[in-house]
């Protein structure tokens, strides 16, 4: 199955909800300052969480047809992610939310965590989905055109989550991972494929038959693999 990367001991440090709201001004001439909505950004919850089967109590999505869903319940991010975008950006505000991110993780980041991957948060039980796919939405919360290209370039997409078992989560409550299947898939190796699909189609092809991914990622590399 490959080499399963090393996992240290990960801690849920916040938790973080949203709702859509509108941004920009119409007639704006920059790009970046003309209206949209969004759920983007997240603040942090106090206390215990519920999290069903579409996502965490409270949040929502601006556009239901990129994002939400079973497949894509939850999105979570790696917690030391957030000090290397505040030297690079030079924005000492950026921390949990910035990213649109449900759960940040300590101890957990795109080389450790594996699609099929199996985690416990307190009562809810969770299966890594798909890394996120960074959007054109990034780079107007951050305000800056290259916004999704650092993303990509620097790995820190964050992955998202299937809900298995639905329950009160809290931040500061211990990540366990109950099982890894598929160590031969760490989030950052399926990211890459998905940005290589059109000349990594024997790779897509293996990644595509992965059961645990989802089902909009496995239709995306299936289409870049025509011999399936």
């Amino acid at each position: 199955k490959g080499r399963a990367p090393y996992l240290p001991p990960m801690i849920l440090r916040s938790i973080q909800v949203g709702v859509p709201r509108a941004y920009g001004a119409e007639g704006a001439e920059e790009p970046l300052d003309r209206p949209w909505t969004s759920a983007i950004a997240k603040q942090p919850l106090a206390g215990a969480v519920w999290i069903g089967r579409l996502g965490v109590a409270g949040d929502m999505q601006a556009d239901r047809r990129v994002h939400g869903g079973p497949d894509k319940a939850v999105l979570a991010y790696g917690h030391r992610h957030y000090a290397a975008w505040r030297e690079l950006l030079g924005r000492p505000e950026v921390g949990p939310g910035w990213f649109g991110e449900n759960l940040t993780i300590d101890g957990a980041d795109e080389q450790t965590v594996c699609v099929g991957d199996r985690m416990a948060i307190g009562q809810a039980r969770f299966e890594v989905t798909q890394p996120r796919q960074p959007c054109a939405t990034l780079n107007r919360r951050f305000h800056r055109k290259d916004m999704v290209k650092l993303v990509q370039v620097h790995q820190r997409t964050g992955w998202y989550v299937r809900v298995i078992t639905e329950g009160w989560v809290e931040a500061g409550m211990a990540a366990t991972l109950a099982d890894r299947p598929y160590p031969q898939w760490p989030v950052r190796v399926a990211s890459e494929l998905m940005v290589e699909r059109a000349r990594r189609r024997e790779e897509c092809e293996r990644l595509a038959a992965c059961p645990a991914l989802s089902e909009s990622w496995r239709g995306t590399l299936l289409a870049a693999a025509p011999s399936l």
